[in-house]
């Protein structure tokens, strides 16, 4: 690997990894098959990105020669490139999921939180709402996820990825429990005839940080 390669390998993001790991699996695979499986794995847990950066990565990852990819031949109706990771791929990608460095704290960008942070300045009636959109699109995750882990059972090479989907069912059943609670505090606050919670105060004062 030449000192450019090298330097390469060092700035690769996030999503690169994740798109070699996709095809760290049996198989060789299009960049819209590794999209679809992204949609049915990776994004319960991580995120799933984009098709025009999948193949971004791909055309990276194969610069470095950590992918190969080939064209599909004449017996196909229509052309289709597969790719497929390298013997240095995998060795890269090994050392990079055994790494011992800290992976860093999860990100948490809750939009209905954001909302109910600022729910001073909206109708009690529309934030329940949004809770109950929530509730049911969660819903819907957990059905999701539920449905990756069935396709996953009792296939051998997919035993880590159902371990990470069994995590993510357990946590849309944690955020069904939180989202419902959170209904519960809003119809107390309701009851309460205010939509400040309690300590903190109306008016004027400084935010209710401590301190």
């Amino acid at each position: 690997m030449t000192s450019s390669q090298t330097s390469k390998k060092q700035d690769l993001p996030a999503t690169a990894w994740a798109v070699l790991g996709l095809l760290s699996f049996p198989g060789e695979r299009t960049g819209y098959e590794l999209k679809k499986w992204a949609d049915s794995s990776l994004r319960f847990f991580y995120w799933s990105p984009a098709i025009s950066q999948i193949y971004a990565e791909l055309r990276r990852l194969e610069e470095l020669g950590y992918a190969a990819s080939a064209r599909s031949g004449p017996e196909e109706a229509r052309a289709k490139r597969r790719y497929a990771i390298t013997g240095a791929g995998r060795a890269a990608l090994a050392g990079w999921a055994s790494e011992t460095a800290e992976a860093g704290p999860p990100v948490l960008k809750h939009g209905l939180l954001l909302r109910i942070w600022l729910g001073h300045l909206a109708d009690p009636e529309l934030l329940r709402a949004m809770v109950d959109g929530h509730l049911e699109r969660t819903r819907g995750e957990l059905a999701a996820v539920r449905e990756a882990m069935a396709q996953a059972d009792d296939v051998p090479e997919w035993a880590f990825p159902a371990l990470a989907l069994r995590w993510s069912e357990r946590q849309h059943l944690a955020e069904l429990e939180l989202g419902e609670a959170l209904l519960a505090d809003l119809a107390e606050l309701g009851t309460a005839g205010t939509q400040t919670p309690a300590g903190v105060r109306q008016g004027g004062g400084d935010a209710p940080t401590p301190g």
